[in-house]
């Protein structure tokens, strides 16, 4: 606890926007079905929801999900879900998590995205006649996006920390 807080600025509803849109457009790169590709959007969507949760929260998690339902072509509804409940638990922990650095808040958001995972499982071997059970090391996925955990914080946070006008002479 002895190191500084940093008073941020406000954060600028256009910059969550754009933020969410690239990770959105990340998750478009053609990977294919990779092992530990990360989730950019549910990363960035729990990062919001924690820093930010009444300006990001469960509606639009649903709405990010729906548009992830459409791009990867599966039941429509099960990232919406997962998105939504992803939102949902991140809110509810969120100042929690906020009194610790970045890489002490991973280990919180880790159980999160294990979470989120196991429910896109759940629901593709409930709903599909033909799923099956991937492997173990599909939950590599989350350990990768967690592991992204720190360089998101720093820059997703990199605009609220500039001072609005420069002076030397003030301490803040």
């Amino acid at each position: 606890m002895n190191s500084p807080h940093y008073i941020l600025l406000p954060v600028s509803p256009f910059f969550i926007i754009v933020s969410l849109a690239l990770a959105f457009f990340l998750n478009f790169l053609p990977w294919g079905h990779a092992v530990g590709v990360p989730d950019f959007v549910a990363l960035v969507l729990v990062f919001w929801s924690i820093h930010q949760p009444r300006k990001v929260g469960i509606g639009v998690a649903f709405m990010m999900g729906l548009l992830m339902d459409v791009h990867d072509a599966t039941h429509l509804g099960e990232n919406a879900l997962t998105y939504t409940l992803l939102s949902y638990f991140a809110i509810t922990i969120h100042r929690r998590v906020l009194w610790f650095k970045p890489l002490t808040q991973s280990l919180y958001v880790l159980p999160l995205f294990l979470f989120a995972q196991a429910l896109q499982i759940i629901v593709r071997l409930a709903v599909a006649q033909d799923a099956h059970f991937p492997g173990w090391l599909y939950f590599v996925e989350s350990f990768v996006t967690t592991a992204l955990w720190p360089i998101a914080s720093w820059l997703l946070l990199a605009p609220q920390r500039r001072a609005v006008d420069r002076d030397d002479t003030r301490p803040i």
